[in-house]
């Protein structure tokens, strides 16, 4: 068993003037042998979570429990967790063998043959077989990490705790081991804990991630629950690339007022009724329906009767006019860059429009993938999350 519990977890650095929040009343649970992702922007404390975790760090408050047993107060190798670090934290004098098996000659009584079978087996499941008599200043990046994985192994621990553990890796070595790590996780079935500033890391691979901002717990769910029913603005801008866009309107009698356009909601919110409100609207990149104004459609989901919420130019009925600044194509996608006058949108899709920059067209947008939220506070008010608007956190409060 290996189920992971952070129970108002607080970690502050320095005092009185200079006193640092590092981690604000964190809880979290993480199921036995579920991977989660913890992620969110440099500072924001992840870090600091996992390393209050592994006992590299004491916390100012609160509790870690395994298994519903407090570790909190244990020494790190008395915790049941294996870590593995963003510089892989390899002796640069000993071996792979020797930076593998080193963990288990100094915390268990193993004998020599039974030290060298865990390490053989390991390196056999990390594929690493004819690299143990290397030094890791002859190995390449992405084998010292296979060395470091391994050395986590070898230790059968209850959790595992990865730190960013790709990011010293080119792109393509990293997409391949995301998909590795994924793999040995489901086998190997541990508890594991992962922490990334990538949002397309925790996207793909966790079960479910826990977003975090300057301390504060954003939201936690799967990762479809949080890309499509994001419970504030932080979190709708921080996952999803290209990030999505916010305009800034007015919200009254169910009309969504914009200096560019007018659009009336047929899905009542909480903020309908509640007279004039200022919100901020989020839509997606690949939400915005791109159309010639000519010819009345380039995308193929838009039509004649205006399902897709295009019903023509003109801007009272929510759709845009907007000029042309960029045009990206990365192959499969073509991103956008659109100038509606005061603000620079970005629209992305996988037809292959013949647009150039310079050009005149219009977008606008499905109202199922429309987000609103409350300009002050940043919580969600959208219909697609207006059941969870009256939870939802604004940045810099904590929820679980």
């Amino acid at each position: 068993m290996g189920a992971l519990e952070i129970d108002g977890l607080t970690k502050t650095f320095g005092d009185g003037e200079t006193e640092n929040v590092a981690v604000d009343d964190l809880s979290l649970t993480i199921e036995d042998g579920e991977f989660l992702t913890l992620v969110g922007p440099s500072g924001c404390g992840k870090s600091t979570t996992l390393r209050c975790v592994a006992g590299l760090e004491t916390p100012t408050s609160g509790e870690i429990r395994l298994d519903g047993e407090t570790v909190t107060g244990r020494k790190p190798k008395n915790r049941g967790m294996a870590m593995v670090f963003q510089s892989y934290a390899l002796y640069p004098h000993k071996t792979a063998f020797d930076n593998m098996a080193f963990g288990l000659r100094m915390t268990t009584d193993l004998s020599k043959g039974e030290i060298d079978e865990k390490v053989r087996d390991a390196a056999r499941v990390m594929e690493i077989e004819d690299l143990l008599d290397n030094r890791p200043s002859t190995l390449s990046g992405g084998q010292q990490q296979r060395v470091a994985l391994g050395r986590a192994i070898v230790r059968e621990p209850e959790v595992f705790l990865l730190d960013e553990p790709l990011s010293n890796l080119d792109a393509k070595l990293r997409s391949g081991m995301r998909t590795e790590l994924q793999d040995l996780q489901q086998r190997l079935d541990v508890t594991t804990l992962y922490v990334t500033h990538d949002q397309t890391e925790a996207m793909t691979m966790g079960d479910r991630i826990a977003v975090l901002d300057g301390g504060h717990l954003q939201q936690v769910g799967t990762p479809l629950e949080c890309y499509h029913e994001p419970r504030n603005r932080f979190v709708a801008g921080f996952i999803g690339s290209p990030s999505m866009n916010f305009l800034d309107c007015t919200l009254r009698d169910g009309v969504i007022h914009h200096d560019a356009f007018e659009y009336r909601l047929s899905t009542p919110t909480e903020a309908s009724s509640a007279g004039s409100r200022d919100v901020t609207l989020g839509i997606r990149p690949e939400d915005l329906d791109i159309v010639d104004s000519a010819t009345g459609g380039l995308n193929d989901e838009s039509d004649a009767s205006g399902a897709s919420g295009v019903e023509g130019a003109g801007g009272a009925d929510g759709t845009m006019d907007a000029t042309v600044t960029v045009v990206e194509p990365t192959g499969n996608v073509t991103v956008f860059s659109i100038d509606i006058g005061s603000q620079v949108l970005t629209a992305s899709t996988a037809d292959s429009l013949d647009v150039d920059r310079g050009a005149r067209i219009t977008v606008g947008m499905a109202e199922e993938n429309v987000h609103l939220f409350d300009r002050e506070t940043g919580a969600a008010l959208s219909p697609s999350a207006a059941t969870q608007a009256e939870e939802a956190p604004a940045r810099g409060s904590s929820s679980s």
